[in-house]
Formats: structure tokens, sequence, C-alpha cells
């Protein structure tokens, strides 16, 4: 009798689509749901080296909370390449400018950082209203215990 582990192929993922309205969500609880759900962790069939998981609308993006003092002291750092190029932008600000790329930036940094976590990423679609151009892929309504 052969014993082996079971390696999922690409081919064996059923994509699923899921939205998710991010209306009075922590932004790090948010974030820790949809970055397993990217990755796949959450499906039978994971494997760590292919993309097992599923593609994720967020909607209401500039309603999501910090929590304690982190609107003012929390600051997202960019560099140009240039000496003395560094430059930060506070979340307040941030929320402001581009509500989107609060969520995106948390997942981002919860992702492997290679090819896959780059494909992963891109399976993360994030809108600051209520509407999204994706009502075509029927995405089902992600249950949201990340709520404050």
């Amino acid at each position: 009798m052969k014993k082996y582990t079971y390696s999922a192929k690409q081919s064996d993922n059923k994509d699923k689509w899921y939205i998710v309205d991010a209306s009075g969500a922590v932004l790090g609880r948010i974030a820790t749901e949809l970055a397993s759900r990217l990755r796949g962790k959450h499906n039978p069939l994971y494997t760590p080296h292919v993309d097992t998981g599923d593609s994720v609308i967020v909607i209401n993006a500039e309603k999501i909370v910090l929590t304690g003092k982190k609107w003012d002291k929390k600051i997202y750092y960019r560099h140009s390449g240039y000496m003395g190029g560094i430059k930060g932008i506070t979340a307040r600000e941030l929320l402001e400018k581009q509500p989107e790329e609060m969520i995106r930036k948390a997942v981002r940094g919860m992702l492997p950082r290679n090819r896959l976590g780059r494909k992963l990423l891109a399976k993360l679609k994030v809108y600051s209203g209520t509407e999204h151009p994706h009502a075509s892929q029927h995405p089902e309504v992600l249950e949201n215990s990340f709520k404050k």
C-alpha cells in the first residue's frame, strides 16, 4: 500500500468569489481573514506553493476602523531611492486620499514575498464605495467575524 501526501494542482482549484463589507471592521482583523482566504488556508486542498485561494471583493473601504490612537500614530513609509527620499503619511491622511490602499497594504504584508504573493494580491479587489464591477461573478457574502 502506497502512502503519499497529496499536492494540489492549479486545475484542482475552483475559484470562488466572495464579497466583504468592511464598514465598521477593524483593519488588522479583516486583513488576516482576507489573507487567509486569498491564500486558500480554509480549503482542504491547501498547498503552500499553489494558488488554492479564492477571489475577494471588499466594499466600503472608507469605513474601516483602527483602534487606539493609530489614526495619528500609524505612519506608512515609502522611499524614492534617493538620499533623504523617505516620505511618510499617517493613516488618517491615507484614508482621505486612498482608502483602498489601507486594506491592500495590510493584506500585502501578510502574503508571501514572491511570485505567488503577487498573484494572490491581484485576486483582491478593493473599492471605497458600495459599487463594484464584479456582479457577473456572482460573489457570495462572506460573514463578518471581524466587526468591532
